[in-house]
């Protein structure tokens, strides 16, 4: 019987999967061997001893410890592309808004209530403060092309803008999953000095922290727009706010508001919105769901933050589970004491991901008499059995 804890509310849709007859889940759990969580903090949480695995309902991970997991031997997974629809829907609204100036005329608008029939000429007289550009024609930046990022370049495409793409880490499915009418560049600095509007999907760390900073922005267009639906360090607070009020920017709208930006002229803040869609937290559940499931079950990891994707079906009596850090002659050592116990491997496959491993081992024989072996050998960090 597997526990599952749940630390915010995920759609029954993904915790349905989870067959009562093998696993028990709820927000009361102690000691779980798995977590579904969504924005939860996890920083100062304990992680106990049978902790396995745990899934992020949503792309970021920066609410989970993934360092002290990784130590740990404990699965971190992630839901790419669970929400990309959403945030894509919102990116390609936050170019209309900041063109047409159309929250400022909303707010406006609420003001000539009580004119009585005063109401329509006054908005004929006050409606050219909210004069903006159309974005057919205009020129789109797109930094990041994976799941969001692509959406977006596509869908702006068809929309008629002319969209350039940057990506130092485009995959050739990647790739192949763009418009052939979005170019694509190599770094981005034609981004940065050509576009009328850019936007930013990259992950934050240290090396993409404020990406976008007073510099960068003084070598893009002095009306350029720019939309952050990612994270919000990656673009410098400071500096938007200097940019607006000295003309070297025309707006910028961001899901990651902070309080120095809050009510600044040409900032348009929106509360994290981006995948709050039932759409996307159902698809995200899901996919959560199906991750934890397929690795307690079957050992199999899939979309994991920290440990390398591995799949393998088994064959054999068991499949031995080995998370290691990622050191040289580990793997013959591991297939040694296996031998060693009488045991033939029938399939086998390890992968690496930074400083760490991941090596699945299909047997036939009797695994448990070999796993504490294993588990004893220096650099290995787990050893599961699964039958």
């Amino acid at each position: 019987m597997y526990n599952v804890k749940t630390l915010n509310k995920i759609a029954a849709c993904g915790t349905d999967l989870l067959d009562r007859s093998k696993y028990t889940v709820g927000d009361d759990i102690d000691n779980p061997q798995a977590i579904l969580v969504r924005s939860a903090s996890m920083h100062e949480m304990e992680l106990g001893d049978d902790l396995l695995a745990i899934a992020r309902a949503g792309a970021g991970v920066n609410n989970i410890p993934v360092d002290k997991c990784s130590e740990k031997g404990i699965v971190v997974f992630n839901t790419p592309g669970a929400n990309a629809n959403a945030v894509k829907e919102l990116v390609i609204l936050g170019l209309l808004i900041s063109s047409r100036k159309v929250t400022a005329a909303i707010d406006w608008a609420k003001t000539l209530k009580g004119k009585g029939d005063e109401v329509g000429k006054l908005v004929e007289k006050g409606k050219s403060q909210f004069v903006g550009p159309e974005i057919k024609g205009k020129k789109l930046g797109v930094i990041g092309l994976g799941a969001i990022g692509a959406l977006v370049a596509n869908a702006a495409a068809e929309l008629g803008m002319e969209v350039i793409g940057a990506d130092p880490f485009l995959s050739v499915q990647g790739a192949l999953n763009l418009s052939n009418k979005v170019k694509y560049v190599k770094s981005n600095k034609e981004i940065f000095e050509t576009c009328d509007y850019i936007t930013v999907h990259v992950p934050l760390t240290p090396e993409t922290k404020d990406m976008i900073n007073a510099d960068v922005i003084k070598t893009m267009k002095k009306n350029v727009r720019i939309m952050n639906f990612a994270r919000g360090g990656l673009v410098n607070e400071d500096a938007v706010v200097e940019a607006l009020a000295n003309g070297g920017m025309s707006a910028y709208v961001t899901d990651f508001p902070g309080d120095k930006i809050l009510g600044v002229d040409g900032v348009v803040a929106l509360p994290h919105l981006g995948a709050s869609t039932p759409e996307s937290e159902d698809n995200c559940a899901v996919m959560a769901a199906n991750e934890i499931k397929d690795y307690l079950e079957n050992g199999n990891i899939v979309n994991s933050v920290n440990l390398p994707n591995v799949s393998m079906a088994m064959a054999g009596d068991a499949k031995i589970c080995v998370i290691h850090k990622n050191v040289e002659g580990l793997i013959a050592k591991i297939t040694t004491c296996i031998t060693e116990a009488g045991m033939n491997i029938e399939n086998m496959e390890s992968k690496s991901k930074k400083d760490y491993a991941y090596t699945v081992l299909d047997v036939k024989g009797n695994a448990d008499s070999v796993a504490d072996k294993i588990r004893a050998g220096e650099a290995v960090i787990s050893v599961r059995v699964i039958k």
